[in-house]
């Protein structure tokens, strides 16, 4: 049976159809969710996208995080069981419903940072980076004014301890976020956020490379059974 993965858009998204789309390359079924219904429609997995949700009035998915989509998503998303990707904006919710650790504030440079990315890629045991092999280095796009990761000290000793340190900037974070990180992971490997957008880089002819089709190929692996989840 093929896989079904929502795509939540909530108002001011800007990449919801991009991420549908390069949830059709991987070869699952895209689902589009609406911010406003409280029901996930029996979806296998979601992703939240990038974009300016509610306009990114107070903080960054700070009024996303009380969709009513996020009711049930939320939840299931701590409990493990549901797998769970945000990307920029959908990282920036992530991390405001507490699902996953630490903000993203201004960038260091205080501009807008909009390039081709590398990243290496640190932990391949969670259900969104299976299909990578740690130490990889990989490209795909960066673009956002509100990218820097931070955390507390105590907060990234515990990530980089127990392997949840997902992806980090090759050759230094452009934002300034810490030790250089470009996106982390929940203690259970299913909810996985990262700023930098995997689905603009999923096939050569419409960006960098196509390294970023195996976020959306690594979940279908986990969906189907064939790789365990949890920390490196």
């Amino acid at each position: 049976m093929t896989a079904r993965v929502g795509v939540v858009t909530f108002p001011g998204s800007l990449d919801d159809r991009d991420a549908m789309r390069a949830v059709r390359i991987a070869g699952a079924e895209p689902v589009p969710l609406w911010h406003a219904e409280a029901d996930l429609k029996g979806v296998d997995a979601v992703v939240l996208p990038g974009g300016f949700s509610y306009g990114d009035y107070l903080r960054c998915g700070a009024i996303a995080r009380f969709a009513p989509v996020m009711g049930e998503l939320v939840p299931a998303a701590r409990s493990g069981a549901l797998p769970v990707l945000g990307i920029c904006n959908g990282f920036q919710i992530l991390c405001e419903s507490r699902l996953l650790p630490g903000a993203l504030t201004r960038n260091r440079s205080l501009h807008f940072v909009n390039r081709p990315q590398r990243l290496r890629v640190e932990s391949g045991a969670t259900a969104w980076t299976a299909r990578y092999t740690p130490g990889e280095e990989i490209t795909v796009v960066l673009k956002s004014g509100e990218g820097r990761y931070t955390a507390d000290a105590a907060t990234l000793d515990a990530l980089e301890a127990s392997g949840r340190v997902v992806v980090r900037y090759s050759g230094g974070a452009p934002n300034g976020s810490d030790r250089d990180i470009a996106g982390v992971a929940n203690e259970h490997g299913n909810v996985v956020g990262l700023m930098p957008h995997p689905e603009h880089a999923v096939e050569a002819l419409t960006g960098p490379s196509e390294d970023g089709l195996g976020f959306f190929t690594s979940v279908l692996a986990h969906l189907a059974g064939s790789v365990p989840v949890g920390a490196d």
